[in-house]
């Protein structure tokens, strides 16, 4: 007799999230999609040129893997990192200047944080866009990289936890998943991890007390996101998202989270290896799902050759985040939020001397 739970696990995605090269799927991409049956899809600014071609393109997606539900990622944090550009879509303020908000009044600083949020929720919603890697929970760092600089909300660890809190529970009650990023913490980041291999020096007391802080305070959310910063005190071998020790003991026993955990990009040149070599790496390390984000086909052919589908913990995990999120109220007033939005920004612009 044949194993029913097998066969049920034999159906499943691959344990991947794979991108297109261009704004509509190509016939060779098609039959790869296909064939492979990824987990998911993240668009970038190259995918996004206006809300029909979006929507079209995820039609094009859902259709080539047969599955309706198949989640559509995007990186739509505002500021530096947004994918929707004007003037198709709003422009939207980088996280700093919510904290900056925030540390000269905290009930205005969540109350712009949520009706922002809210506003982003109903753009990605109409296009059938279902998670957004955002928000940041990485801490400011005066001198660190400009690899997160504005990205990150405060050098608090609690303002930090609070604004990210107001933004994730705000996505998951108008329809869409978030992902605190960049677990266990890479504010301190020396280098762009997109160009070479960061190296965070400082003591595993400094982590815990600080960087750890705002993903513990969040540990209940869905979906994290791991980074690829090598952090001495904890593993000098690999990094964070290679590490077996990482994953284990600091992600999901230190700071607890028991959510779907995803690799950052592996087509980042922080890592070495072949594009299989990669993704089997951070499977194995501990993450849930891995990404690779480039378009290029015969990579994501020889990532796709190598994975299994996904297991029953990693299964669970996606399901349990399903279940988090609810579908956006009826009858938004979406011309209202941003109306008060604009008066609490206007209202403290003169307070904030800075964002930085």
């Amino acid at each position: 007799m044949s194993d029913p739970e097998a066969s049920s696990s034999a159906k499943r995605p691959l344990p991947v999230v794979f991108s297109c090269a261009g704004e509509a799927l190509t016939s060779v991409e098609r039959a790869l999609f296909e064939k492979a049956n990824p987990f998911g899809f993240i668009l970038f600014k190259h995918n996004c040129q206006n809300p029909n071609q979006v929507r079209w393109l995820i039609k094009e997606m859902r259709q080539a893997v047969g599955r309706d539900d198949v989640p559509i990622f995007i990186d739509q944090e505002g500021g530096r990192v947004a994918r929707l550009q004007p003037p198709q879509w709003p422009k939207h303020p980088p996280a700093r200047l919510f904290g900056a908000i925030y540390e000269e009044d905290p009930e205005w600083g969540t109350e712009a944080m949520r009706l922002n949020t809210r506003l982003m929720a109903s753009e990605l919603w109409d296009l059938g866009i279902t998670i957004n890697c955002a928000p940041v929970l990485d801490l400011f760092v005066a001198g660190a990289s400009n690899a997160i600089g504005d990205r990150a909300f405060s050098r608090k660890p609690t303002a930090v936890a609070e604004l990210a809190r107001m933004q994730a529970e705000t996505f998951l009650a108008n329809g869409v998943l978030p992902v605190i990023k960049h677990i266990p913490g890479h504010g301190r980041l020396n280098v762009d991890p997109h160009m070479v291999l960061p190296v965070i020096n400082a003591s595993r007391a400094e982590l815990e007390s600080e960087d750890f802080v705002p993903f513990e305070l969040l540990k209940d959310l869905p979906i994290a996101m791991n980074s690829h910063a090598v952090f001495a005190a904890l593993d000098k071998e690999a990094p964070a998202s290679l590490s077996s020790k990482i994953h284990a003991d600091i992600i999901r026993e230190v700071i607890g989270f028991d959510g779907l955990l995803l690799s950052d990009d592996l087509n980042m040149k922080a890592l070495d290896g072949l594009p299989a070599d990669r993704a089997k790496a951070a499977l194995t390390a501990g993450a849930d799902v891995v990404l690779y984000c480039n378009g290029t086909v015969a990579e994501m052919e020889q990532v796709a050759a190598v994975l299994a589908p996904m297991g029953d913990e990693s299964w669970a995990r996606w399901e349990r985040a399903k279940s988090m999120v609810k579908p956006p109220p009826e009858n938004y007033n979406q011309s209202a939020d941003s109306a008060r939005l604009d008066i609490l920004l206007g209202a403290v612009a003169f307070q904030v001397k800075s964002v930085g």
